[in-house]
């Protein structure tokens, strides 16, 4: 089952990285940040991705280009005028990745729209390249499947960033008390599954999927919700960065569960730096 993942968003809430890259090529540990949401999903056994790219998309197929030899042993032989690589041993999870050029201005639905022909009339897992969740990927397409409803999205509780208030009529504070997860709003955190009816509701490049495409799945009663009460955050700025890179470094990232090392050079230095 293929999963489809936008990654061509400007990133403009974290500018100070994304003026150079894709936003989902942000690294945490060492690594962007959409790779760690692809391993997310391999742990759980689906390695097919399709990826909408975008703003700076050259920057992300120059990246998978280079993995292959980065994560390789290898030999460059350049005697008697030979120009030759040896590959010795390759460490590469078995993906496949199609990266799709779906425009530099394209909305969310648009892009998806864009991508309809790599797809095919199968269903598949979408989700925004930008935040990481330690969701179970197989229990949340069972769901869907049990349901037998066109789409099906991770909701997940935000947790308040303020105390809570118990105001009177008279605008006296009748209580006070720290917040609580109950206290936030549920919100769309992405890691989707699709039927590919969903494309009938994708118009041009225009189309924001989250307004009239799953507006009209919740209308006709299509649109059910995964709640998830475990781990999900996006990564909109520089301190939600710094957050998950001092998640890795102390071994407390909930939706890492391969083996594989990543880097914590990037959080260190910031911490040593004061």
């Amino acid at each position: 089952m293929k999963t489809v993942l936008l990654a061509g968003g400007f990133g403009t809430r974290i500018s100070e990285e994304s003026q150079f890259k894709p936003k989902p090529m942000i690294e945490i540990g060492g690594m962007p940040i959409l790779w760690h949401i692809m391993k997310e999903y391999a742990y759980y056994g689906h390695t097919e991705f399709i990826i909408c790219a975008g703003y700076r998309q050259e920057y992300i197929k120059e990246w998978f280009a280079n993995y292959y030899l980065h994560n390789s042993d290898v030999t460059f032989d350049y005697r008697n005028d030979n120009n030759q690589m040896i590959v010795h041993q390759s460490n590469l999870e078995p993906w496949k990745v199609t990266i799709v050029d779906t425009g530099y201005n394209t909305m969310t639905g648009g892009r998806i729209k864009r991508i309809q022909k790599y797809v095919g009339n199968e269903p598949f897992f979408m989700t925004y390249g930008d935040g990481v969740c330690d969701v179970n990927i197989n229990n949340l397409l069972s769901f869907h499947q049990q349901h037998g409803k066109i789409a099906t999205l991770t909701a997940v509780k935000m947790i308040q960033e303020k105390g809570v208030l118990n105001i009177g009529g008279n605008n006296a504070v009748k209580s006070f008390r720290e917040k609580n997860i109950a206290d936030g709003a549920t919100i769309n955190a992405g890691y989707m599954v699709l039927q590919s009816e969903i494309f009938n509701l994708l118009t041009g490049d225009d189309c924001i999927f989250e307004s009239t495409p799953l507006e009209t799945l919740a209308h006709e009663g299509q649109l059910m919700s995964y709640i998830h009460e475990g781990f999900w955050q996006c990564m909109d700025n520089i301190r939600e960065k710094m957050m998950l890179e001092k998640l890795l470094a102390t071994n407390n990232a909930p939706w890492k569960k391969w083996d594989k090392q990543v880097l914590n050079f990037e959080y260190k230095n910031e911490v040593n730096n004061g």
